[in-house]
């Protein structure tokens, strides 16, 4: 089976770099780097998982992106010579397939400017709301002159903060609690 690497800019059909603001708030969306380069610290584990989801510009070398073949058969000590997983730590089966460029449900073959796919306890995607956390929690707050919590924290530059940071490990717990109640059920002083 094939798992488009182009899955990182958005699964079923979806764009997560055009997860834009309303008019109202378009001023606080992330901009998106055509030069941003991430690999993810999570992904899952099941027999054939991918890889981490990765983004970053298209290059000479590679100007495309293909798929992760889940269904490969990597660990083979059997074989001469002898083959095993390596990709990632408790990988069981699978591996990246660059040859040719491989399109997600969207078309897209290419992770370039694909850096914010979701993260977190409720999965925070797309330019707007990670520039929603930058704007009121972030750096993009403390730039500006407004109380920020995470004033050295820049969700733009780096949405993998989220699940990276080790110095704000709440980060996961933090983004998930803005989403909902800046998106899901708002609390507003009555």
């Amino acid at each position: 089976g094939k798992y488009p690497l182009s899955n990182a800019c958005g699964q079923l059909g979806q764009s997560y770099q055009d997860y834009h603001c309303s008019e109202e708030e378009k001023h606080m969306e992330c901009p998106v780097d055509p030069n941003m380069a991430i690999t993810a610290v999570t992904h899952a584990k099941w027999y054939g998982a991918p890889a981490p989801l990765y983004c970053g510009p298209k290059t000479d070398e590679q100007p495309h992106s293909g798929f992760w073949d889940y269904g490969y058969e990597c660990n083979k000590g059997w074989a001469n010579p002898p083959e095993t997983c390596d990709v990632y730590e408790g990988q069981k089966a699978g591996k990246f397939d660059q040859s040719r460029p491989y399109a997600n449900t969207a078309g897209r073959t290419d992770v370039e400017g694909c850096c914010f796919w979701g993260r977190g306890v409720i999965q925070t995607s797309g330019v707007c709301n990670f520039g929603k956390l930058n704007y009121y929690l972030g750096a993009r707050a403390a730039e500006e002159g407004r109380d920020s919590k995470y004033p050295s924290v820049d969700f733009c530059k780096d949405p993998e903060v989220i699940c990276s940071s080790s110095e704000y490990k709440e980060l996961k717990w933090v983004a998930g609690m803005f989403y909902w109640m800046e998106s899901v059920q708002s609390y507003d002083e009555g």
